[in-house]
């Protein structure tokens, strides 16, 4: 199993959101997980490693990150020099934005970001700037009606940006993203279900009933990725949560998840996640606490 520290938040039944804001100089909390969801904004950072699901990055000077529920993360100080590095973190219950709230027209790209929140989303500088005022307000103002409404709105203007990334695979964070297009996420549906076994495009292409040539245009234009980079994702995902949950060997590991080649799934897991297979690993074996 995987040694993660489960936090209890500070989140209460009777809070919409509840918000801190830290000056420290360095990061020292491991990694960990938690039911709530979570903004988080780091600034005065640069150096320091992100790591969500089985994302691992250095970031910059200033970073911000939506999260769902359940999904492990920590920063860690890494080669990080600031003596005053600043972070606001936000959680809040899914139960926030109710179904029902989020089935309205007017929302849907809120309905989205939560969605994408699964598998964590990084924003980019200018979706940062373009929000860090309304952040700075949300953090200064009392707690209350007109600060939930100002989260809202921070919230909604977050959903309006293209200049986003997703971080986590969605196999290593046990969700699945759905996509409008019924042909793509039947695709889909089929590379989750046998991504242990060798998958040919042509019969990707049947499932959604085009040429192969066809289909792998469709597929990129749909979802940014060409059908072999998806199905890379997906194997390295389950890759990396047995990984993260297992003591099973890297060897063996490889083989399930669709690999014919220990050398050749390390290095791709190398050039993908920045890290060697036994190195991710030890980022995810650390002691079980409760917080």
């Amino acid at each position: 199993m995987s040694e993660v520290i489960s936090e209890i938040t500070r989140l209460t039944d009777k809070d919409c959101y509840h918000l801190v804001e830290r000056h420290k100089k360095q990061h020292t909390y491991p990694l960990h997980r938690h039911g709530e969801m979570e903004l988080n904004f780091v600034e005065n950072c640069s150096g320091n490693r992100r790591i969500i699901g089985d994302s691992i990055e250095v970031i910059d000077c200033y970073d911000l990150v939506l999260m769902g529920g359940g999904l492990e993360h920590t920063w860690e100080q890494y080669e990080c020099q600031s003596n005053d590095i600043r972070e606001v973190t936000i959680h809040f219950s899914r139960d926030l934005f109710s179904d029902t709230f989020l089935s309205k027209t007017h929302i849907k790209p809120l309905h989205d970001l939560i969605q994408r929140a699964d598998v964590g989303v990084a924003f980019g500088m200018k979706a940062i700037m373009h929000n860090y005022d309304r952040l700075n307000e949300l953090v200064n103002m009392e707690p209350g009606f007109y600060s939930v409404m100002k989260f809202i709105e921070l919230m909604y203007e977050l959903s309006l940006t293209s200049d986003y990334r997703l971080l986590s695979t969605s196999a290593f964070a046990h969700t699945t993203m759905t996509t409008d297009s019924r042909r793509v996420q039947k695709v889909k549906d089929y590379i989750d279900a046998n991504f242990k076994d060798d998958i040919r495009l042509q019969v990707l292409a049947d499932l959604a009933n085009m040429t192969p040539t066809a289909f792998s245009r469709f597929f990129k234009l749909r979802t940014a990725k060409s059908i072999s980079e998806y199905i890379i994702d997906v194997r390295l995902g389950h890759a990396a949560r047995m990984l993260a949950d297992s003591t099973m060997a890297v060897v063996e590991i490889c083989y399930r998840c669709g690999f014919n080649n220990i050398s050749n799934f390390n290095r791709i897991f190398k050039r993908k996640k920045g890290l060697t297979p036994t190195e991710f690993r030890e980022n995810y074996h650390k002691k079980h606490v409760i917080v």
